[in-house]
């Protein structure tokens, strides 16, 4: 019995934490979501091969080295599942975002053809229209100078008495 190590056993156990750590720490980055599942397949890849290759030839290699390459694999295959369903919810997201944000293009895009008014909710007050803004815009001014004017000549007369 030699004490070689399998080819996978530090290499596959490193992937395996690195997924796991950054699917569960990049939980709110789904651009990176993508990441994990990346490194999971690899690790996965590699302890399988290494597996195979002791199970071959199991004399040559060492029991604690088939032990760790075993470990890589299941956290890999955590790290993939984990990854995999944070990866699938942030596509939905991301789906469901798109067409809510498609159907306000779409629709202005069509009113824009058609030449109507694409008007929002907002709009539809009355102190958005051309004329009715620019005489409330007056009134308002005047209004408000009346009131100072008042205010002024109350506040002199009170102040002479």
């Amino acid at each position: 019995m030699t004490n070689n190590k399998l080819s996978a056993d530090p290499s596959a156990l490193v992937l395996g934490i690195i997924a796991i750590t950054i699917s569960i720490a990049g939980c709110c980055c789904g651009v990176f979501a993508i990441i994990p599942v990346i490194l999971s397949i690899i690790g996965l890849v590699i302890a399988n091969k290494s597996l195979q290759e002791y199970s071959s030839n199991p004399e040559a290699y060492n029991p604690n080295s088939r032990s760790n390459v075993s470990t890589a694999k299941v956290l890999n295959i955590i790290a993939l599942v984990i990854s995999s369903l944070v990866t699938l919810f942030y596509i939905a997201y991301f789906m469901i975002y798109g067409v809510f944000i498609s159907e306000i293009f779409k629709e202005a895009y069509e009113a824009r053809n058609n030449n109507d008014d694409y008007n929002y909710e907002w709009e539809n007050d009355s102190i958005y229209y051309e004329d009715d803004y620019y005489e409330m815009e007056e009134d308002t001014i005047n209004i408000d100078s009346i009131n100072i004017e008042e205010l002024i000549e109350t506040e002199i007369d009170s102040l002479n008495n």
